[in-house]
Order: structure tokens, then sequence, then C-alpha cells
């Protein structure tokens, strides 16, 4: 049994090294996730109908239960969010067969319904904001999240083009290191600050995507925990009364 508990705590003492190694060494910027910010999640939703639904479905969710969740009317989804003639108690497909995405981009492009919770929030918030411009490549860029990624940078008329630059440094004991560092050129319409709220409202509508009870989940449970405090009062008081008789 003593064996058996010192290697459950070996194990989770080792769970972060595993998680840093999941992230290929790169720094992860930390996704500004608030489920209770109804415009910043509304703002993500048209950034995904646009950029988004057009090759990645998210077939687990449905144009009502987003409509209802987030404060919105039906016609007012129909009308400014949908636009694939999709009813409104539809699910989020696409209408893309997956022999031609297969044919155009080499692999069918994933179903997001569920991508912030496999690849992490700050994962998906890095990656949209780290694409760089790669000639080698079939699409023309890469990406320092995602080496040799296969998708196109789909948010560059909004962010603009990357180009990745690396800068040696001398170091305290005296050697060399190799920095890298993503410069925009202002291409875009959006300004960095801009694109990186832009990028935190889309990743924000993902992260609710991928679990769209979670905000409720969570303010239920503060009920629960203010009801069993409150239950603690009379369990003492007659946890007393009784003991009070046995002694």
């Amino acid at each position: 049994m003593k064996k058996m508990m010192k290697k459950i705590s070996v194990l989770l003492l080792l769970l972060p090294s595993f998680a840093m190694a999941s992230g290929g060494g790169v720094h992860l910027d930390e996704a500004p996730i608030d489920l209770s910010d109804k415009e910043s999640l509304k703002n993500g939703a048209k950034l995904f109908m646009n950029y988004c639904l057009s090759c990645h479905s998210a077939k687990f969710m449905r144009y009502k239960r987003m409509a209802d969740d987030l404060g919105m009317s039906d016609q007012e989804v129909l009308d400014n969010l949908v636009f694939t003639g999709a009813k409104i108690h539809d699910t989020m497909d696409i209408a893309m067969p997956a022999e031609q995405a297969a044919k155009w981009f080499g692999t069918v492009p994933p179903d997001l319904s569920v991508i912030s919770r496999a690849r992490g929030d700050d994962w998906l918030y890095t990656y949209l904001r780290g694409f760089y411009v790669d000639p080698s490549r079939p699409m023309g860029v890469n990406n320092i999240v995602f080496q040799d990624v296969g998708m196109p940078h789909v948010l560059a008329g909004l962010q603009g083009n990357q180009q990745l630059k690396s800068d040696s440094v001398d170091m305290a004991n005296g050697g060399a290191k190799t920095m890298e560092s993503l410069v925009v050129d202002g291409s875009g319409s959006m300004s960095p600050a801009e694109y990186d709220k832009a990028v935190g409202d889309l990743v924000n509508f993902l992260a609710y995507v991928g679990e769209p009870v979670k905000a409720y989940r969570m303010t239920l449970g503060w009920y629960v925990l203010g009801f069993l405090l409150i239950l603690l009062i009379p369990a003492y008081r007659l946890k007393k009364e009784y003991w009070k008789d046995v002694h």
C-alpha cells in the first residue's frame, strides 16, 4: 500500500512537467476568459460565424441554445449570425463535404465543439495570435505553437502579416541564446491591441461552446456552498444537544 501511495505521489508531482511537455516548450499567453461577459461572447460568436464556420463545424452546439444563453432573440441570431440557411434549432454544421475538405487542406478540418477543452484556452489564444509568414509552407504561413500547420491564417485581414524575427542575445555566463519574436507589419485592419481583444472574444466563445453549462454550474456551486454553511449552524447545535445527554 505504501509503495502504491508513493507511486501516485510521484505521478502527481510529474503532472506539471507533462503539461509543459505537451505545449512543446512554447510560452502560452493567458486567455482572457470570462463566461459572464455576454458582449465578449456575442463578438466571439460573430467572429466564429464569419471566419471559422465555413470550414470548421461545432456540431454539439445549436443556434437556439446559443441565442438563449447569450440573451439574443431567435430572429436576431438568424439575421446576423446564420449565413447557411440553417434553422434556429439546427446545429452549427458546415456544407463542405469531407472528401473535398481533405483534398483541399490535406485533412478534414476538425469540429471545434470541444477544442477549448482538448487544447486549452491559453493554447488557442496563443495559436490564433502566432501565425507568421513562411513561404516554404503550402498556405504561406506557419505557427509558433503548431509547427508546419496546414491551416491558412484566416484572420490575416484583421491582424496583418507577421514575421518571425530571431535575435542572438548574450547571456550572463558568456554564452549566446537565440530569442524569437513576432513582428506585425501593420497591414491589418486592427491594431495589435484590438486584434488581441478580438481573439480573446473568439476564444471566450469557444470556451463557452466547449461547456455551455459551466457558468451556471459555477454559480450554482456558490449557492450550494452557501446552503451548506447555513445548514452547518443547526447541525452543530443539534450535535451539541445530542452529546450533552451522552456525557
